[in-house]
């Protein structure tokens, strides 16, 4: 006899990790946290190892932690603008429910890590070394906050049934407690159009995230003509690549004059790096080895 599994819709409480005095701690904020404690963990071993002082970034690091997440907040809340215009305080108050665009972050440190580099007196492009990585650590992270409030996914999975749906994505390699939360009850316009199993797109993300942090620990340890700063193109290309594909396949993208704002974004993002890669190479720009790095003379 074959029994059918029972679809069962995700509680909304459970996005909530513990509450501390009747205030709800969300888990969105506890994958941030974390990605951005790998990433300082991280930033000091590369900073230690290419001679930069280490006090001096964690002071950058705070500071650029809160531009990144404001420039985040700021980026999503201008595209996003009608959903705000009749209660701007929300822009405020529904912080903890989501609402970040990674662009923005992108945007913001870089310019912050610029300036302070300057008035500090650091090497920028050692910096660059230490922030792609540290980036490619965040999202990783961040977006299992999206797993839990479930956003930042796709449209319906192939299947004429629920069962056919949650096998499709079962035998795609989707671990079953993804596939479970994918299961959408809560109908938005645009976003979630019936009852149904959607694509983890926050998975996938995840996933291409993962195997480009890979290729720089790989290239940082085996290819002798990998530079310092070499980080910064290889995350613009490789994750602008990715996003580009994945974000056609999303329900939830901002838009701008009608086109999807993180594929435009991706298209120029790629561009800047691929140009980058190759006048670096024409112009030997701090052409220094990061497997043979020994410090500055």
């Amino acid at each position: 006899m074959m029994f059918l599994y029972t679809h069962t819709p995700v509680d909304a409480s459970s996005r909530i990790a513990f509450s501390i005095f009747g205030i709800d701690v969300y888990w969105y904020g506890i994958c941030i946290a974390i990605g951005a404690t790998l990433a300082l963990v991280l930033g000091l071993q590369t900073a230690k190892r290419l001679k930069v002082d280490q006090n001096k970034l964690i002071d950058g690091f705070l500071g650029g932690l809160v531009v990144g997440v404001l420039g985040a907040r700021i980026w999503y809340v201008i595209f996003e603008w009608e959903n705000y215009a009749s209660d701007p305080l929300t822009i405020i108050t529904g912080f903890r429910d989501g609402g970040l665009a990674i662009h923005g972050a992108i945007f913001a440190a870089a310019i912050y890590a610029f300036i302070y580099c300057k008035v500090r007196k650091i090497n920028f492009i050692k910096v660059l070394e230490m922030l792609a990585p540290g980036f490619l650590i965040g999202q990783i992270c961040g977006r299992w906050g999206n797993f839990f409030n479930q956003e930042a996914h796709g449209g319906l999975v192939p299947g004429a049934t629920l069962d056919a749906q949650r096998d499709w994505l079962l035998s795609h390699w989707i671990p079953e407690f993804i596939t479970d939360r994918m299961y959408m009850t809560v109908l938005e316009p645009g976003v979630v159009n019936e009852v149904g199993y959607y694509h983890p797109t926050f998975y996938y993300e995840f996933l291409w995230n993962v195997v480009g942090l890979a290729s720089i620990f790989l290239m940082r340890k085996f290819w002798k003509k990998y530079w310092i700063g070499d980080a910064a193109i290889v995350y613009l290309i490789w994750y602008s690549v990715g996003r580009f594909w994945i974000e056609s396949m999303r329900t939830d993208s901002l838009y701008f004059l009608g086109l999807r704002t993180a594929q435009l974004t991706s298209v120029l993002m790629l561009a800047f790096g691929a140009v980058l890669l190759v006048l670096r190479r024409i112009y030997k720009f701090y052409p220094v080895s990061y497997k043979d790095f020994a410090g500055e003379e």
